[in-house]
């Protein structure tokens, strides 16, 4: 018992010694945006509902930016209308806070039970270094919705899918309803072979569309004829902050990015990634289908500012994951955490934003880019995770992954098998080694 008391108070300690730094690091590190995207909303939102103009006419004050989401994402946000700016506010944060909590714990509780981690500590240290993540701070600062959106797809992928689950789909629809994007996950279930899923998540999507174009027609007219097609809504394609495929090819040169140049690797990005998510999926592998897909997106969409690549985040953890899967001492697990860390630490840095002013020579080129080559290197080196098939389990391309929890749990995967030279046990009903 003392022994457990004293395991507890060391780590309270050390996690609030954690957080303390963090929050040090915050106050040097972090920029502070006053929750510019949030105030778009707030702004539009309130001009729509309680002032009588039009949702996509509003433009925030001194500014080319204007809210660009669907109209479906308006009805969603619609209550924040009625709120208070303060309370807008205190709603935005937690729910990004709650919904990054859920994701990361689904994530990470498997490497905590087989490392035999407490659990509520690997939860308190992960969630600290997140807000250290550049990506996660620029999310909050901005009072965007990115972990909102990978939360609902993360319900769908980490949970509804591997139950066989009627609903699985619905995350993932609704979440392109509310914004354009995550639409690439609807591609991911065609690729890979989950036709119900993909028609739940296309009726989704459609019934949401349809909801919010019979409630705001003008609205629905105007953005799918017009905001939608704006590109001067969204910023610059050169501004160092774009992080993807086409931001790179823009900063090349600014004036005449080549459109040819982008789909070029855009198809081949593609190829890659549906190449490598049919292998996770028949490995029985959600969790890194998630991790290639986020990564994904980001590069192949024509605008990925900072604040988008929280989608990275799963790729992250899920190298720590298959290092700590890895033999102890080995060189695979050495490789995998430092491939973590390195990720992780230039994803807190800021180091692209050196290059914010002059993007040009070979230092611009690789420095400016530095978070689409992290995109591209999970996208490439992410290791697929092979699960072992239970007795009456799934195949590889049906709607229950190899290994997958129909009747059970996950078993162990093969690496965890390579390692056993430590003791086999039972955590949860998952085998694992130590």
């Amino acid at each position: 018992m003392a022994q457990g008391a004293g395991r507890t108070i060391t780590q309270v300690v050390a996690v609030v010694a954690l957080a303390a730094a963090v929050t040090v690091f915050l106050s040097v590190a972090a920029v502070r945006h006053g929750f510019f995207d949030l105030q778009v909303y707030y702004g539009a939102l309130t001009y729509w509902a309680r002032d009588g103009g039009e949702i996509y006419d509003f433009l925030r004050p001194g500014t080319q930016y204007g809210f660009t989401y669907p109209p479906f994402a308006a009805l969603v946000m619609l209550p924040m209308a009625y709120l208070p700016w303060g309370a807008a506010i205190v709603v935005s944060v937690t729910a990004t806070v709650l919904a990054s909590a859920v994701v990361i714990w689904r994530l990470l509780d498997p490497v905590a039970r087989r490392s035999g981690w407490t659990r509520w500590f690997a939860l308190a240290v992960a969630l600290c270094l997140a807000a250290a993540y550049e990506p996660m701070r620029e999310t909050v600062n901005f009072g965007q919705v990115n972990m909102l959106l990978l939360f609902l797809v993360a319900v769908d992928l980490l949970w509804l899918l591997p139950a066989r689950s009627r609903w699985a789909g619905v995350g993932i629809g609704l979440a392109t309803a509310i914004k354009l994007t995550p639409g690439i996950f609807i591609v991911y279930l065609l690729v890979t072979g989950r036709w119900r899923a993909a028609l739940t998540t296309v009726g989704t999507a459609a019934v949401a569309t349809l909801v919010a174009a019979g409630l705001f027609p003008d609205a629905s007219r105007e953005f799918w004829t017009e905001a939608l097609w704006n590109t001067d809504r969204v910023g610059e394609l050169a501004f160092v902050s774009n992080q993807s495929l086409r931001g790179v090819v823009a900063r090349l040169d600014p004036q005449h990015p080549s459109t040819i140049a982008w789909l070029v690797l855009v198809l081949l990005t593609l190829v890659v990634w549906a190449w490598r998510s049919r292998a996770a999926v028949a490995a029985g592998d959600e969790a890194t289908g998630l991790a290639l897909t986020g990564a994904v997106m980001c590069l192949v969409s024509p605008v990925t500012w900072v604040h988008h690549l929280v989608w990275l985040l799963p790729g992250l953890i899920l190298l720590v994951d298959n290092g700590m899967a890895a033999p102890a001492r080995s060189r695979r697990r050495r490789l995998l955490l430092a491939a973590a860390l390195i990720g992780y630490a230039l994803l807190c840095s800021r180091i692209v934003w050196s290059w914010e002013k002059d993007f040009t020579g070979v230092d611009g080129f690789l420095g400016s880019n530095t978070y689409v080559w992290i995109s591209l290197a999970l996208l490439l080196g992410l290791p697929v995770r092979r699960w072992l098939t239970p007795a009456g389990g799934g195949r590889p391309g049906s709607d229950v992954p190899a290994g997958s929890a129909s009747g059970g749990v996950p078993q162990l995967p093969e690496q965890d098998r390579g390692a056993a030279t430590g003791q086999r046990h039972r955590v949860g009903g998952l085998l694992t080694v130590r």
